[in-house]
């Protein structure tokens, strides 16, 4: 059984007439790196919402372990299990402190204080800021930040993350700092991740990207299926990255190239 699974779900907000999903359907197994991506209105947010029981579908089902969530008496376990990481840290940044904050969960949760102590710990070890337990978050980076709403995800012991554009606010620095955590909890740590971005090169490390236009899955795909539909993407409003965009020109120009995806990549070739 797939960890999540959404059959046919539709959404539509109250106050409008056009609806923002429409016969959605997906299967996410667990440990998999799913990137969503699509423009301003594709639905992409709405349908994040739904995996952690913030929204319901208007028909249809979402499925989390085999867990409907339009059953009441399955909210708590869901959101357990799939944890939510937003655009703006600062609205997810609770307390005082470093520590307090990523604390919040564990204690929401009736976990006992020693293993919240071990949790905090070990939570901060993963994302890289073990030592800044009594930070002011409102002194760190938005990168740091970031990484801080992201431990107090983990302190949870989800078994699947949904990250809704975490880096849109950030610099570079702050971009690479959380990506480079996202791909470490899922390649060393085996977390589902399901991470919602407009930036094309987030999505290179992905298994599987789902494509959303107008509400629907529009294409579904290996980054390299993806990346190299460049007349698609474009269409959609979305950019491809800088190295795709390089290489599909030296093609033109008689370059005897293969699909590539990074710097590295076409460095190599090239040399």
């Amino acid at each position: 059984m797939a960890l999540i699974e959404i059959k046919g779900v539709d959404f539509t907000y109250n106050e409008l007439e056009t609806p923002a999903l429409a016969n959605i359907n997906l299967s996410i197994e667990a440990g998999e790196f799913i990137a969503i991506i699509g423009g301003n209105g594709s639905g992409k947010s709405t349908l994040a919402k739904l995996l952690n029981v913030l929204l319901l579908p208007g028909s249809g089902k979402v499925l989390v372990d085999g867990m409907d969530t339009a059953d009441e008496k399955y909210k708590l376990k869901i959101r357990q299990k799939v944890g939510m990481v937003f655009q703006n840290p600062d609205n997810q940044l609770v307390a005082a402190r470093v520590e307090d904050d990523i604390a919040f969960g564990p204690e929401n949760l009736g976990i006992p204080g020693p293993e919240i102590r071990k949790r905090v710990d070990q939570a901060l070890e993963l994302v890289g800021m073990a030592g800044f337990h009594d930070y002011p978050p409102h002194e760190l980076s938005g990168g740091q930040k970031q990484r801080i709403a992201i431990a107090g995800i983990i302190a949870m012991e989800p078994d699947c993350i949904v990250l809704d554009e975490p880096t849109a606010m950030l610099d570079p620095k702050g971009r690479k700092e959380v990506m480079d955590t996202i791909h470490f909890l899922n390649k060393e740590k085996g977390i589902t991740i399901i991470h919602i971005t407009h930036f094309m090169e987030e999505t290179i490390g992905a298994d599987r990207i789902f494509v959303m236009h107008n509400g629907a899955i529009y294409k579904e795909g290996t980054p390299e299926e993806i990346f190299h539909s460049i007349s698609d993407i474009k269409r959609l409003g979305l950019d491809v990255t800088v190295v795709v965009e390089l290489a599909e020109r030296l093609k033109k120009e008689g370059f005897n190239l293969p699909d590539v995806l990074t710097i590295s990549e076409l460095v190599d070739c090239l040399c």
